[in-house]
């Protein structure tokens, strides 16, 4: 049988579960990977592209479901893109991030037969995420509803979530069960006010209008919820009246900011912000400490998971009250607080600084002494830039949390110059986790075990904590 062409409807088994959602099919031991099906399904599917070694498909018919379905929750599910996996049962989706974990360290990273721990799942599968973000646009993701049955609205203004890889629509979406209810009706009503407004969403074409992004911040530990709304022009008029109507709507906010980004990046950060209402942060426990959160901040979504996946970093780096920490990439200080008290010292290096001011306050905040932050680019922090090391003991351990694209391989390298005898590496990608590892080990270090802990449950995202000792080269 020939290999398949682009809008072939073929009938197949689905054999297992691929990256970011996606699972596989064989056909004549072409792999097909398949949007929207779990393994176990027998389905009809189109192919939508073929390369030589493989092709991608979509589900069109399902003749008889896998025994690991279950029904999604939320309406949008499989259209939003937040939540690929709420239609398969939670015990097989943490069977399918374990099982990436270890391809990713097998394939990419050369290792053979890692020594993976259990995945750590989440109690709590819904209402789990302490920040959403909402966009705003003048285009429609279209759903089934007949086009004649929807409102004419001008100017035109939805404010949703975007479909994947479509980032001019935004499916307009009305309820989302990822944050909480109170997240559900700040949405709702800012979609309301920003209609009613007659104020015109930003355009990149035109450089020009006025609603951009709606960020809700809500602590999981305490009672604060803040409300960020980012806008392309600073009307303090509007903002006043909205942060007044919102106020009377849902009564649970409890500090109102605005965010102004002028620029044509559609990111929902700015060089400006103006606290509307309340002090303009949210207050967040974990373990022992409260931190203190801006509207800019990065702090981990899952608050709970976090709790753990800082627990199991904690638990892998072993400390005794001796050693001299780094903790690289460092953000708001939650990793360098949480293990500073079985620490000697912990310096933290981050390149926002706004994030480094919020680790400094977060200190002091909790007593906590034994904790520096400092400013600056990693990869010139650790070489050109090194001249601070000087006032610091040798490190004993590192804690690494970098972004998704994980580590550049200038700082791989000044993280080997520093022959430093037990690395811990949290990773929210395991693909560039395996990557920076095989360099690791193919240097000096040793990969001791791995912990795959789910922060995101119903998606494909995966953290991952790997422990690594100094010793000659790995056997992979």
């Amino acid at each position: 049988m020939p290999s398949p062409k682009k809008g072939d409807e073929l009938t197949v088994e689905i054999a297992s579960a691929a990256f970011e959602g996606k699972s596989v099919a064989r056909v004549e031991g072409y792999v097909l990977f398949v949007e929207g099906a779990v393994p176990g399904d027998e389905a009809v599917v189109k192919v939508l592209k073929t390369k030589k070694q493989y092709g991608e498909a979509r589900l069109v018919d399902l003749l008889k479901p896998s025994p690991l379905r279950v029904s999604p929750r939320c309406p949008y599910a499989g259209t939003c893109g937040g939540c690929k996996w709420q239609h398969v049962e939670y015990a097989a989706q943490l069977r399918f991030k374990e099982q990436q974990v270890r391809e990713a360290f097998e394939r990419i990273g050369g290792f053979k037969d890692p020594h993976l721990l259990p995945m750590i799942g989440s109690d709590g599968i819904f209402f789990y995420r302490n920040k959403m973000e909402f966009s705003f646009s003048d285009k429609q993701w279209l759903t089934e509803l007949p086009v004649t049955d929807r409102p004419s609205i001008a100017p035109p203004l939805y404010l949703g979530l975007h479909v994947p890889q479509r980032y001019d629509k935004v499916l307009d979406i009305h309820e989302c069960h990822l944050q909480s209810p109170e997240s559900t009706a700040i949405l709702n009503f800012t979609r309301s006010f920003a209609r009613a407004s007659g104020l015109p969403v930003y355009s990149t074409e035109t450089h020009s209008g006025f609603f951009r992004f709606l960020v809700v911040r809500q602590s999981k530990r305490t009672e604060d919820l803040m409300v960020n709304l980012v806008t392309f022009e600073d009307r303090l008029d509007v903002m006043r009246k909205y942060a007044g109507e919102l106020r009377r709507e849902v009564p649970q906010v409890t500090t109102i900011v605005n965010t102004i980004n002028d620029k044509k990046a559609q990111i929902a950060f700015g060089d400006r912000e103006r606290v509307v209402y309340g002090d303009g942060v949210i207050r967040e426990r974990l373990g022992r400490h409260m931190f203190t959160i801006s509207a800019g901040s990065f702090f981990q979504t899952n608050t709970v998971q976090a709790e753990r996946l800082y627990g199991v970093a904690k638990e892998f780096a072993a400390l005794t009250g001796r050693e001299t920490v780094y903790d690289l990439y460092s953000g708001t200080g939650t990793i360098a607080l949480f293990v500073a008290d079985a620490a000697a010292h912990v310096v933290g290096i981050e390149s926002v600084e706004r994030s480094v001011r919020d680790a400094e306050v977060n200190a002091r905040e909790n007593r906590i002494t034994n904790c520096t932050f400092i400013t600056g680019d990693l990869k010139d922090r650790l070489t050109e830039q090194a001249g601070w090391m000087s006032s610091y003991a040798r490190p004993d351990v590192l804690i690494i949390d970098p972004p998704r694209s994980g580590m550049h391989p200038d700082v791989v390298q000044a993280i080997l110059n520093l022959e430093v005898p037990r690395i811990v590496y949290i990773s929210c990608n395991p693909a560039t986790q395996a990557r920076d590892a095989a360099v690791l080990c193919r240097e000096a270090y040793r990969l001791v075990k791995l912990q795959p802990v789910d922060m995101f449950p119903h998606t494909y995202h995966i953290e991952s904590v790997a422990l690594f000792e100094r010793s000659t080269p790995q056997s992979r």
